[in-house]
Protein backbone atom coordinates (compact mmCIF):
# COMPACT_ATOMS: atom_id res chain seq x y z
CA UNK A 1 0.00 0.00 0.00
CA UNK A 2 1.76 3.01 -1.18
CA UNK A 3 1.81 6.40 0.98
CA UNK A 4 -0.25 7.99 -0.96
CA UNK A 5 -3.13 5.44 -0.30
CA UNK A 6 -3.32 5.25 3.31
CA UNK A 7 -4.75 9.39 3.57
CA UNK A 8 -7.77 8.81 1.10
CA UNK A 9 -8.34 5.66 3.46
CA UNK A 10 -8.04 7.53 6.63
CA UNK A 11 -10.34 9.91 5.51
CA UNK A 12 -13.22 8.10 4.22
CA UNK A 13 -14.99 8.16 7.36
CA UNK A 14 -14.92 12.04 7.73
CA UNK A 15 -15.91 12.00 4.19
CA UNK A 16 -19.15 9.67 4.98
CA UNK A 17 -19.64 11.79 7.96
CA UNK A 18 -19.75 15.49 6.03
CA UNK A 19 -21.69 13.20 3.37
CA UNK A 20 -24.78 12.23 5.35
CA UNK A 21 -24.27 15.20 7.91
CA UNK A 22 -24.58 17.21 5.14
CA UNK A 23 -27.76 15.52 3.57
CA UNK A 24 -29.51 15.40 7.56
CA UNK A 25 -29.10 19.06 7.73
CA UNK A 26 -29.92 19.98 4.32
CA UNK A 27 -33.22 18.02 5.30
CA UNK A 28 -33.54 19.62 8.26
CA UNK A 29 -33.36 23.35 6.34
CA UNK A 30 -35.68 22.03 4.27
CA UNK A 31 -38.11 21.79 7.32
CA UNK A 32 -37.50 24.65 8.88
CA UNK A 33 -38.19 27.02 5.98
CA UNK A 34 -41.52 24.84 4.56
CA UNK A 35 -42.92 25.05 8.22
CA UNK A 36 -41.83 28.80 8.68
CA UNK A 37 -44.87 29.21 6.08
CA UNK A 38 -43.42 31.99 4.54
CA UNK A 39 -42.17 30.50 1.34
CA UNK A 40 -39.67 28.58 0.63
CA UNK A 41 -36.18 27.94 -1.59
CA UNK A 42 -37.38 27.58 -5.47
CA UNK A 43 -36.70 24.13 -5.59
CA UNK A 44 -39.25 23.01 -2.78
CA UNK A 45 -41.63 25.37 -4.15
CA UNK A 46 -41.85 23.33 -7.08
CA UNK A 47 -41.69 19.85 -4.70
CA UNK A 48 -44.41 21.40 -1.82
CA UNK A 49 -46.36 21.87 -5.84
CA UNK A 50 -46.19 19.07 -6.77
CA UNK A 51 -46.53 16.90 -3.23
CA UNK A 52 -50.17 18.78 -2.88
CA UNK A 53 -51.03 17.86 -6.51
CA UNK A 54 -50.36 14.37 -6.10
CA UNK A 55 -50.99 14.24 -2.35
CA UNK A 56 -47.95 13.15 -1.34
CA UNK A 57 -45.41 14.24 1.20
CA UNK A 58 -42.65 16.42 -0.14
CA UNK A 59 -40.17 13.87 1.05
CA UNK A 60 -41.57 11.74 -1.59
CA UNK A 61 -41.60 13.98 -4.37
CA UNK A 62 -37.90 15.24 -3.59
CA UNK A 63 -37.27 11.75 -4.02
CA UNK A 64 -39.05 11.04 -7.34
CA UNK A 65 -37.94 14.29 -8.86
CA UNK A 66 -34.06 13.35 -7.46
CA UNK A 67 -34.57 10.10 -9.42
CA UNK A 68 -35.44 11.72 -12.86
CA UNK A 69 -33.73 14.50 -12.87
CA UNK A 70 -30.74 11.92 -12.92
CA UNK A 71 -31.90 11.17 -16.20
CA UNK A 72 -31.03 14.63 -17.77
CA UNK A 73 -27.28 13.34 -16.53
CA UNK A 74 -27.66 11.14 -19.71
CA UNK A 75 -27.45 13.87 -22.39
CA UNK A 76 -25.39 15.84 -20.18
CA UNK A 77 -23.02 13.32 -19.77
CA UNK A 78 -23.11 13.12 -16.05
CA UNK A 79 -21.56 10.32 -13.30
CA UNK A 80 -23.01 10.07 -10.32
CA UNK A 81 -21.38 9.17 -7.27
CA UNK A 82 -22.25 7.64 -4.15
CA UNK A 83 -22.87 10.87 -2.69
CA UNK A 84 -25.43 11.70 -5.63
CA UNK A 85 -27.04 8.19 -5.17
CA UNK A 86 -27.64 9.06 -1.66
CA UNK A 87 -28.56 12.99 -2.27
CA UNK A 88 -31.86 10.95 -3.96
CA UNK A 89 -32.64 8.40 -1.48
CA UNK A 90 -32.24 10.05 1.92
CA UNK A 91 -32.59 13.82 1.53
CA UNK A 92 -36.27 13.20 0.94
CA UNK A 93 -36.51 11.17 3.99
CA UNK A 94 -34.53 13.90 6.20
CA UNK A 95 -37.01 16.41 4.66
CA UNK A 96 -39.97 14.40 5.30
CA UNK A 97 -38.46 14.08 9.32
CA UNK A 98 -38.15 17.40 10.29
CA UNK A 99 -41.06 18.61 8.68
CA UNK A 100 -43.02 15.58 11.14
CA UNK A 101 -40.81 16.84 13.98
CA UNK A 102 -40.77 20.53 13.56
CA UNK A 103 -43.73 22.67 15.37
CA UNK A 104 -45.41 24.64 13.10
CA UNK A 105 -44.64 28.47 14.38
CA UNK A 106 -47.57 30.60 14.76
CA UNK A 107 -46.02 33.99 15.74
CA UNK A 108 -44.18 35.77 12.93
CA UNK A 109 -40.59 36.14 15.17
CA UNK A 110 -40.80 32.43 15.34
CA UNK A 111 -41.69 32.08 11.46
CA UNK A 112 -39.06 34.59 11.08
CA UNK A 113 -36.51 32.22 12.97
CA UNK A 114 -37.53 29.17 11.12
CA UNK A 115 -36.02 30.62 7.84
CA UNK A 116 -32.80 32.38 9.23
CA UNK A 117 -31.99 28.65 10.70
CA UNK A 118 -33.39 26.92 7.58
CA UNK A 119 -31.25 29.30 5.27
CA UNK A 120 -28.04 28.62 7.16
CA UNK A 121 -28.62 24.79 7.71
CA UNK A 122 -28.94 24.61 3.79
CA UNK A 123 -26.00 26.95 3.08
CA UNK A 124 -23.64 24.76 6.10
CA UNK A 125 -25.24 21.90 4.31
CA UNK A 126 -24.16 22.25 1.00
CA UNK A 127 -20.85 22.42 1.69
CA UNK A 128 -20.56 20.17 3.76
CA UNK A 129 -21.92 17.47 1.54
CA UNK A 130 -20.43 18.83 -1.75
CA UNK A 131 -16.62 19.38 0.23
CA UNK A 132 -17.34 15.37 0.68
CA UNK A 133 -16.27 14.89 -2.78
CA UNK A 134 -18.36 11.76 -3.49
CA UNK A 135 -20.65 13.21 -6.19
CA UNK A 136 -22.98 16.14 -6.92
CA UNK A 137 -26.37 15.96 -6.01
CA UNK A 138 -29.07 15.35 -8.93
CA UNK A 139 -30.33 18.79 -9.39
CA UNK A 140 -26.92 20.33 -8.99
CA UNK A 141 -24.97 18.02 -11.88
CA UNK A 142 -27.97 19.51 -13.48
CA UNK A 143 -26.63 22.96 -13.69
CA UNK A 144 -22.42 21.69 -14.12
CA UNK A 145 -23.57 19.53 -17.11
CA UNK A 146 -25.27 22.99 -18.58
CA UNK A 147 -21.87 24.45 -17.51
CA UNK A 148 -20.20 21.99 -19.71
CA UNK A 149 -22.05 23.24 -22.61
CA UNK A 150 -20.76 26.69 -22.20
CA UNK A 151 -22.99 28.40 -19.84
CA UNK A 152 -21.64 30.08 -17.26
CA UNK A 153 -22.60 29.21 -13.37
CA UNK A 154 -25.04 32.12 -12.63
CA UNK A 155 -26.95 31.78 -16.26
CA UNK A 156 -27.17 28.15 -15.59
CA UNK A 157 -28.29 28.26 -12.13
CA UNK A 158 -30.68 31.53 -12.53
CA UNK A 159 -32.85 29.30 -15.34
CA UNK A 160 -32.91 26.37 -13.29
CA UNK A 161 -33.99 27.78 -10.06
CA UNK A 162 -36.19 30.64 -12.43
CA UNK A 163 -38.22 27.49 -13.64
CA UNK A 164 -38.44 25.53 -11.12
CA UNK A 165 -39.84 28.65 -9.06
CA UNK A 166 -42.57 29.57 -11.78
CA UNK A 167 -43.64 26.07 -12.07
CA UNK A 168 -44.15 25.30 -8.15
CA UNK A 169 -45.84 28.26 -7.43
CA UNK A 170 -48.27 27.59 -10.50
CA UNK A 171 -48.83 24.35 -8.68
CA UNK A 172 -49.58 25.78 -5.29
CA UNK A 173 -45.93 26.17 -3.74
CA UNK A 174 -45.45 28.49 -1.05
CA UNK A 175 -43.46 31.35 -2.47
CA UNK A 176 -42.87 34.81 -0.07
CA UNK A 177 -40.37 36.64 1.88
CA UNK A 178 -38.59 33.53 2.24
CA UNK A 179 -38.00 32.41 -1.00
CA UNK A 180 -36.18 35.90 -1.13
CA UNK A 181 -34.14 35.62 1.55
CA UNK A 182 -32.86 32.32 0.71
CA UNK A 183 -32.21 33.82 -2.74
CA UNK A 184 -30.13 36.86 -1.38
CA UNK A 185 -28.76 34.86 1.50
CA UNK A 186 -27.73 31.79 0.08
CA UNK A 187 -24.74 32.41 -1.61
CA UNK A 188 -22.76 34.49 1.04
CA UNK A 189 -23.62 32.41 3.30
CA UNK A 190 -22.66 29.20 1.69
CA UNK A 191 -19.10 31.03 0.28
CA UNK A 192 -18.78 32.14 4.08
CA UNK A 193 -18.64 28.44 5.39
CA UNK A 194 -16.25 27.46 2.77
CA UNK A 195 -13.52 28.86 5.10
CA UNK A 196 -14.06 26.85 7.91
CA UNK A 197 -15.29 24.10 5.51
CA UNK A 198 -13.04 23.74 2.68
CA UNK A 199 -14.77 22.33 -0.68
CA UNK A 200 -11.16 20.85 -1.57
Amino acid sequence: MSEATVPRLSSLPSRLLRLYGGLALYGAGIGLQVESGLGNDPWDVFHQGLALRLDVSIGTVIIGVGALVMLLWIPLRQRPGLGTISNVVFLGLFADAAILLLPTPSHLVVQALYVALGVVAIALATVLYIGAGMGPGPRDGVMTGLMRLGLSVRLARFLIELTVLAVGWLLGGSVGVGTLVFALAIGPLTQLFTRWFPLS
